[in-house]
């Protein structure tokens, strides 16, 4: 199973790209790390610089047959950067319109609201972006793990990190059921 994992170059929330990471490689997955630009990402632990990691693919010269499925990890800064972005927001609609497992926590719903795929679909992110979920037509759930199959794919979703080992679990259950499965190294 290969399955990217779609971040900007700047301000994702690192435990919520490496834990899922490390569930996809655990369970013999080959993660590959997607964004925006070449070179490293920076991530962060909440509001302070962590680590960098490699970027194995500019989302430019990404195609969605590549994949098994996508993760999008959260961090605040990370999902606004990616929804301004019109490369990104078509990569993760592709796998809504391929019929491809996603996965989104925290803030990463954000993405998916500007690639208007959350109409009709239920899901759970960080609390304050209920209110711009619920406006793009979807119905917000405050649960550890929300899986929706009421669309052409199945939506993994999760709240935050004290969610991860939940949010692991279930996304790599469905993507093993469509042919996908299991965070970066320090390359």
């Amino acid at each position: 199973m290969q399955v990217a994992f779609l971040v900007a170059p700047e301000g994702v929330e690192q435990i919520e790209l490496t834990d899922p990471w490390q569930a996809v490689r655990d369970a013999g997955g080959t993660p590959r790390l997607v964004s925006t630009k070449s070179g490293r990402i920076q991530a962060f632990n909440h509001l302070d610089k962590a680590d960098t990691f490699a970027v194995d693919q500019v989302v430019a010269d990404a195609t969605v047959d590549e994949y098994d499925g996508l993760v999008l990890p959260g961090g605040v800064a990370n999902p606004d950067f990616l929804r301004m972005d019109e490369k990104a927001v078509a990569f993760a609609k592709g796998f809504f319109e391929a019929g491809k497992p996603v996965a989104a926590i925290c803030h990463a719903p954000w993405t998916l609201v500007e690639a208007d795929v959350v109409r009709g679909r239920s899901l759970t992110s960080w609390p304050s972006l209920r209110t711009d979920i619920r406006n793009a037509g979807g119905t917000w759930v405050d649960e550890q793990v929300k899986i929706c199959d009421g669309g052409p794919n199945t939506l993994i979703t999760s709240r935050k990190p004290d969610d991860l080992k939940a949010f692991c679990e279930a996304f790599l259950d469905v993507f093993a059921g469509s042919g996908s499965k299991g965070a970066p190294d320090d390359r």
